[in-house]
Parts: structure tokens; C-alpha cells; sequence
């Protein structure tokens, strides 16, 4: 589980001092046509309602953007604030991109006893019956200890709480990022098998001119053939492809229904059936039967 919110970007004065810098090597300021107020033309991207990034700042945001970090400077000076809350398991990843962030956290050290545990102060929505029953056991013993503590104020019983504490405790920070952190961790967790790192992705596909980030081919569709390749490898690797893929399987399979009556595969080849869901067809596939149902 991971929650995203109160996300704070760069004001329009932050973004026109960003856009001049990025100018200076060519001393090219007079070409800048972004401003405050009401769009001038269809090209324009809208930052937030109050500022419009021009269709020349743009255009040169990309090309450096393209050319990788040594031109794109102007990125680490596009700040992204937001507060997430996540499992200590994906903090512990998260906590290798050092450089250009920075948090201020929640603090197990001084507050872990300030409140009773509850199941939902812990990511558990993969977890079994079995596991679960586990996970509610040890809440159990981390109330009785709390409470122990409370009226003791034993070290020794505060550090049965701190290490007896699962990894999929929830813990919020405040977070400050910038848009090259951002292109650095997009690049490299995007097809993740941690649904918190996905989910982190998508949201950073949402930010306002996230294609610096992503880069204009991830606005591509999927064609077919990635996506049965993808599947195969993740199969391969993990048992199952991500629940990420399995939306794309449906999104190109409704489409290709959409231009075409029954099955658009046409003898259900070995390269289509992993995406066909035509229930008519003669060799429907039994592992799409079975995405569908899950």
C-alpha cells in the first residue's frame, strides 16, 4: 500500500527563474514565450492555472531532456513536494536515491508507543488468511508491550516494540524530489514487482509535463507483440504477469473486439491468445479465462 497527497510543485516565479537559467548557455531569454494568465496558443502546456510553459521553452525542455544529465540541469531545479505514506519495506528501497532528496519522517524512535496498533497501521493486502492471522498476533504483543511500556517506561521492554516491529508497518514522510530524481527512479522502477513502486510510477506519470520524465514513447500504446513478450517473460520470472500488464491485455483486447466482430485473432494464433477474449472463439484461451475471472 502506498498513499500519495498534498503534492506541492514549483510556483510560476519559481518556474520562470528555472526557465531563464535553463536559457543562460545560449543567452537565448528573448526566445522564452511562457507567462502567467490565459494560454496564447494550442501548444501551450498548462503548469497550474496560473502559468503556461510556451511552445519554444518547451520544445527546448525536450531536446534537453533527450540529451540526457549533463543538459538537462534545469530539471534538478523543478521541485516536487508530496507526503507518502508506505511499508517500511518499500522505505528501505526507497532511502538508495540519496542525492537530490530530502524527508523529514514520522519517528518510530520517539512516537511508536503514542498509539495502539491496529491492522491498518500495516500493508496487508497481499497477505493470506493464514499470514494475516500471523500479522494480528504479533499487533497483540506489540499492544501488550506498549502498554508495558506506558507504565514502566522499561528500555528494555520499548525495544521488544522496536524490533519485534514487521516491515510492512506504515510510516509517512514528507518528501522533497525533483523532476531528475524522479526521471532516474521512473527509468528504473517502473515495471517493478512492488505494486507500491508501480503505483509510485503511475503517479509520476500524472505530474504536470511528465513526459521530461518519461519520455514521449511511454505515451505510446503497447502494440500486441510487447505485450505477449512482456507477459512471457514475467511469467517466466514471477509465475504471473503484473496486475499493470493484465490492464493493458484488456485495454488492446477491447479495442481489437471494437474493429472487428468475434474473434479478431482469426485461428487464435500462438502470438494472440495470451490478449484474446473472445468467448465464441474455438481456441479461446484458458490463461486469459482465468486473468478475467481473477
Amino acid at each position: 500500500m502506498i498513499k500519495l497527497e498534498n503534492v506541492v510543485l514549483a510556483s510560476p516565479e519559481q518556474m520562470e527563474f528555472i526557465i531563464q537559467g535553463m536559457r543562460n548557455p545560449m543567452n537565448s531569454w528573448e526566445k522564452s514565450d511562457s507567462s502567467c494568465g490565459t494560454v496564447t496558443r494550442d501548444t501551450d502546456i498548462q503548469w497550474n492555472c496560473d502559468y503556461f510553459i510556451g511552445t519554444n521553452d518547451a520544445a527546448l525542455m525536450q531536446r534537453l531532456a533527450k540529451a540526457g544529465t549533463d543538459h538537462r540541469k534545469f530539471m534538478r531545479m523543478m521541485p516536487v513536494y508530496v507526503r507518502i505514506t508506505a511499508p517500511l519495506y518499500w522505505w528501505k528501497e526507497f532511502d538508495t536515491y540519496k542525492v537530490g532528496t530530502i524527508a523529514n519522517s514520522c519517528s518510530t524512535m520517539h512516537k511508536i508507543q503514542e498509539k495502539e496498533f491496529t491492522l491498518d497501521d500495516f500493508s496487508h493486502e497481499h497477505m493470506d488468511i493464514a499470514s494475516t492471522s500471523c500479522l494480528e498476533v504479533t499487533i497483540r504483543y506489540l499492544n501488550l508491550f506498549r502498554e508495558e511500556y506506558l507504565n514502566t517506561k522499561d528500555k528494555d521492554i520499548w525495544w521488544q516494540m522496536i524490533q519485534l516491529l514487521p516491515s510492512n508497518y506504515n510510516q509517512t514522510r514528507n518528501v522533497m524530489l525533483n523532476y531528475e530524481v524522479l526521471a532516474n527512479i521512473y527509468k528504473s522502477r517502473k515495471n517493478h514487482k512492488l505494486d507500491e513502486w508501480r503505483s509510485f510510477c503511475k503517479w509520476i506519470e500524472d505530474l504536470p509535463y511528465s513526459e521530461l520524465i518519461v519520455g514521449e514513447q511511454n505515451s505510446k500504446p503497447m502494440t500486441p507483440d510487447e505485450i505477449n513478450t512482456l507477459v512471457d517473460i514475467q511469467k517466466k520470472r514471477f509465475g504471473e504477469p503484473f496486475p499493470w500488464i493484465k490492464e493493458k491485455i484488456e485495454k488492446v483486447a477491447s479495442e481489437l473486439h471494437s474493429m472487428v466482430d468475434g474473434c479478431p485473432c482469426k485461428g487464435c494464433s500462438d502470438l494472440t491468445r495470451a490478449y484474446c477474449k473472445s468467448e465464441t472463439c474455438e481456441k479461446y484461451s484458458e490463461w486469459f479465462s482465468k486473468l478475467k475471472e481473477e
